[in-house]
């Protein structure tokens, strides 16, 4: 009689809580082997700092990183909220690192960057939602000296009173907001969330200086439609948002929500000229944008369309 095979790693056969179908062709992307990711991910080790490219498995980490550009995230590597998407622990988070400011004004020095993209877990334990983090990295930043623009992606600061006016006070080049995916969506996608008050955040931020762009950005793949996108499309350039970028919702694990369909090519190109026309200064969207991907090229680009349209020097 034969024996039955054994299965070694039984792991293997199980099947995914959340599966989502086959990656297409279009979807393709690099591990981060190059020297220069390697020097980065050193950096960021010993200055104790944490990327968003690593926690939140970023797509495009492989090629930022071999050209040293990498998206800072402050306040620690453990978030409050568990959205659907999200890749980043979540849990109780540790204390603030009262010399993370310093740690990254260095590292930009450091890595000699032009524009530096920081952004942060949620913090709902803190009274400001770690409003007063933003700043102290902003303004030690440029204490250093230096032309570096800086740009800022942050949480919604869901209930902290005055946190988002706090941190536009400081001038970040680009504040960045994403809305993530359609209202539908947002009690299963991003249920800690509220779509209006995430879009009234930016909308606040042009009411303090109206100079800052603001910048937004969705998922695509989880089951919206076409019509739903055109709406929020809408809805970004009424509280007056200049850049928005949408990108392709890849599954991080099989715990996280499945993928609903991978949008294709020409469909991406399709919602880039409908939000040209719909007046965004800038728009990026194929299947790997994601918020920072690009975000030096993007500013400049984003700054030349400005000058373009008023005709003033920035």
């Amino acid at each position: 009689m034969t024996d039955k095979p054994v299965l070694r790693h039984p792991e293997k056969a199980r099947k995914p809580d959340n599966p989502s179908p086959r990656k297409p062709e279009w979807i393709r992307v690099k591990a981060p082997t190059s020297e220069e990711a390697a020097e980065v991910r050193r950096l960021m080790r010993d200055k104790n700092l944490h990327t968003v490219c690593e926690e939140a498995a970023c797509p495009n980490i492989g090629e930022c990183w071999k050209h040293k550009h990498a998206t800072f995230m402050i306040l620690g590597d453990t978030c409050t909220r568990a959205c659907a998407f999200c890749n980043v622990k979540t849990g109780k988070p540790g204390a603030v690192d009262m010399m993370e400011p310093e740690n990254l004004a260095e590292s930009v020095a450091k890595m000699g960057l032009k524009h530096v993209v920081i952004t942060s877990v949620d913090r709902d334990d803190l009274a400001d939602g770690g409003a007063f983090q933003f700043v102290a990295c902003i303004e030690r930043i440029r204490a250093l000296g230096g032309d570096t623009t800086i740009e800022i992606l942050t949480p919604d600061f869901r209930d902290k009173a005055g946190a988002i006016e706090t941190v536009a006070r400081a001038r970040p080049d680009v504040f960045n907001h994403n809305l993530e995916t359609v209202p539908r969506l947002y009690p299963t996608i991003r249920p800690g969330a509220r779509y209006f008050e995430s879009l009234r955040l930016l909308q606040k931020v042009k009411e303090v200086d109206s100079s800052i762009f603001t910048k937004s950005g969705i998922m695509v793949g989880l089951g919206e439609t076409r019509n739903e996108v055109m709406q929020v499309m809408d809805d970004m350039r009424s509280a007056g948002i200049d850049f928005i970028t949408i990108g392709q919702y890849l599954q991080p694990t099989p715990k996280h929500v499945g993928v609903d369909r991978f949008v294709t090519p020409d469909e991406f190109d399709d919602y880039r000229a409908l939000a040209k026309a719909k007046g965004f200064l800038m728009v990026a969207a194929t299947p790997l944008t994601r918020s920072s991907h690009h975000a030096d090229r993007d500013f400049a680009e984003l700054r030349a369309a400005r000058q373009k349209l008023t005709g003033a020097a920035e």
